[in-house]
């Protein structure tokens, strides 16, 4: 299929405790789902460099968010993961024919649950704050404190 052809899969995402992600200026954070929050569309697109796949972890993808020019990425700030937002367009990542790491996910299917672990860094994952209006972050705690486990659901026409 031709590059310029592929668009990104939009999703609405939210875990089991109906926990939603929001932009809070460029920050994903997150809040209790209510009909006055304006969840953000999560843009999923495949990497075209082979090099990191892995079936059992899942489709290596570059996630962003839908509308605005982030892509969502991982970076190591005084020893500390932190998942943060990054001016950049997931298309233009896409084009690209070596794999940016840091932005490099491994989007996997737990039952009809989705989970997103660090390719760079493998056993890191995305799950929201346990207090609300604080960044989403990045744990290797899953099933414990913080739930790496989110309900995605399509928003493509």
């Amino acid at each position: 299929m031709n590059p310029l052809e592929v668009a990104p899969k939009s999703y609405v995402i939210h875990d089991s405790q109906k926990i939603i992600w929001v932009l809070s200026g460029n920050s994903l954070t997150t809040l209790p789902f209510s009909r006055n929050v304006k969840p953000v569309t999560l843009d999923l697109i495949a990497c075209r460099d082979t090099e990191f796949g892995d079936e059992k972890k899942g489709n290596v993808v570059y996630p962003g968010i839908k509308g605005k020019e982030f892509c969502v990425f991982c970076a190591e700030i005084q020893g500390k993961l932190i998942l943060q937002l990054n001016e950049k367009n997931i298309m233009d990542l896409y084009m690209e024919n070596k794999a940016e790491k840091p932005f490099l996910f491994f989007h996997n299917k737990e039952g009809s649950t989705s989970l997103f672990q660090l390719v760079f860094y493998p056993g890191w994952f995305i799950a929201p704050s346990s207090t609300s209006r604080q960044p989403t972050i990045l744990t290797q705690e899953r099933g414990k404190t913080n739930n790496t486990n989110f309900c995605l659901y399509s928003v493509n026409l």
